[in-house]
């Protein structure tokens, strides 16, 4: 049994001005791709709509960072929203759900919000829904495989509660 990322979908968060939707197939899925095309922001994006509350870990310093700051013909944009469609595979977790959609959205005045499958919800909801998908969901952000790699190994140990 897995629960596996389906869809992305982006407005407005950070690089992404304009709607844009990922969708991951079945199987080891990566992103890749030339300097500044936004691999590190799709990875932000997993993570921030998944309840991440420290805007230094999303590259940033507060809420309205990950919003769409404008560019050469882009006016700035008022709101960011990052919603991501996880789907069960296998035998249930007991989970219920198939598939489910969960959403962050930020206003610039601050004001956020947090919806699972179109339903406004707590953080503690999507955080308390994260948990019950155990510990197989992992993002990892850029340069941290290299600086993982660059470790003495019985540093690398702790990482993964090894002796």
């Amino acid at each position: 049994m897995s629960v596996r990322l389906k869809r992305l979908y982006l407005h407005g968060f950070k690089s992404f001005a304009t709607p844009v939707e990922l969708c991951f197939d079945r199987g080891i899925t990566a992103v890749v791709g030339p300097n500044g095309s936004g691999k590190s922001n799709i990875a932000d994006a997993i993570r921030w709509a998944l309840g991440e509350q420290s805007y230094g870990s999303l590259r940033g310093r507060q809420a309205s960072d990950v919003i769409f700051a404008g560019g050469p013909g882009r006016a700035p944009l008022g709101m960011a929203e990052v919603s991501l469609t996880l789907e069960q595979e296998g035998e249930s977790l007991g989970l219920p759900f198939t598939e489910i959609t969960v959403t962050r959205r930020v206003f610039r005045d601050g004001e956020s919000h947090y919806l699972i499958n179109g339903k406004r919800v707590r953080l503690r909801d999507v955080l308390q829904l994260t948990a019950s998908l155990g510990p197989d969901y992992t993002v990892i952000g850029q340069g941290l495989v290299d600086a993982v790699l660059s470790q003495r190994p019985a540093d690398r140990r702790g990482l993964s509660g090894g002796a």
